[in-house]
């Protein structure tokens, strides 16, 4: 592999954006693409099918053959809130191949026996994430319902284009939460891309069903990545 190529691509590894490394089989010439770079054709569809399943593969495209070597950053889920349903979704997200950090100042609430085997950050989340900045490949939950502990973590989601931002708490709760959003800062077509209220409408009622709800919604937005704009996602 070129020098240059390995120098790049470990770039991209380190700052947690996913590349993808394409070799033309025919000449061995190697090439970084970035997420969201323009390819166009057959080998364009290919890199952006690869991107969303982190799978490598063989392609043929304009009429040579193609290896893409997929570099995905492990996607994570960021839950604002060590509560009832945050106890749910923790192994389950777990089980699921997200790796889970729980953020709440309410050390009450953020204890290792309530979360055994879990990162836990007894911290309000504007200093746990100054340390742990967030990033596209996170997922971020706000499930504390308190707006003193949701409200900067859901703005810093926001900013940091988190592939998926769910918050708890009715449309009445949303709509005082986008008024409080906006004077923040945030943009309204920002606000747009949070899930409130959180979860896929399954009718889920317990805690543990809610969970499964987030859950479920977190991976179809991980996996639906770049189809929204094309309209290719119901």
């Amino acid at each position: 592999m070129d020098p240059y190529v390995l120098k790049t691509l470990n770039e991209e590894r380190r700052a947690r954006r996913a590349a993808m490394l394409v070799t033309d089989l025919g000449d061995g010439r190697d090439r970084i693409v970035r997420e969201g770079d323009h390819v166009a054709g057959d080998l364009g569809a290919a890199i952006a099918r690869a991107f969303r399943t982190g799978n490598s593969e063989s392609v043929e495209a304009e009429g040579r053959t193609f290896f893409l070597n997929a570099h995905l950053p492990r996607p994570r889920l960021v839950v604002i809130g060590a509560v009832h349903i945050s106890q749910a979704l923790a192994p389950m997200a777990r089980i699921a191949g997200y790796p889970v950090e729980i953020v709440d100042p309410r050390t009450a609430f953020a204890t290792p026996e309530r979360f055994p085997d879990v990162a836990l950050h007894a911290e309000w989340p504007e200093d746990v994430l100054k340390r742990e900045p967030l990033d596209s490949y996170t997922a971020l939950a706000a499930v504390t319902h308190d707006p003193k502990i949701d409200d900067f973590a859901l703005k810093a989601a926001l900013d940091a284009k988190c592939f998926y931002i769910g918050a708890l708490g009715s449309r009445k709760t949303h709509a005082k939460r986008v008024e409080r959003l906006l004077a923040l800062g945030a943009s309204a077509d920002q606000i747009a891309r949070i899930h409130a209220p959180i979860g896929l409408d399954i009718g889920a009622a317990s805690p543990a069903e809610i969970a499964v709800a987030v859950l479920a919604q977190v991976i179809h937005a991980f996996r639906s990545r770049g189809l929204e704009a094309k309209g290719a996602v119901a």
